[in-house]
């Protein structure tokens, strides 16, 4: 039985590694797409960091305001999904069930 290690860490690209890729994404998008490339990942980055931290806020104030104050005002949300006809009315279904 042969037991494999897995590595404590995950090794990052040194310098060689880095100046290939660079080279292998100036051969794909060219020189002159690069720095917009960047730009645009730089705002969705940007983005990204401005939707994660108001969702953060939100769970924060969630977590302040109570679970119990939601509860009292949940009530007002109920539906009553019951029947709407009344007794002396049959429905379509209930008129089909009776004569088969």
């Amino acid at each position: 039985m042969v037991v494999e290690n897995a590595p404590l860490f995950v090794p990052t690209p040194g310098g060689p590694e880095l100046l290939i890729i660079l080279f292998i994404a100036i051969l794909l998008f060219g020189a002159n797409k690069i720095p917009k490339l960047a730009r645009s990942t730089g705002e969705a980055m940007g983005e990204f960091q401005k939707g994660r931290e108001k969702v953060e806020t939100e769970l924060e104030e969630m977590r302040e305001k109570g679970f119990e104050e939601e509860d009292e005002d949940g009530d007002d949300d109920f539906v009553d999904t019951s029947s709407v006809a009344s007794e002396g009315t049959e429905t379509e279904t209930e008129t089909e069930t009776e004569t088969n």
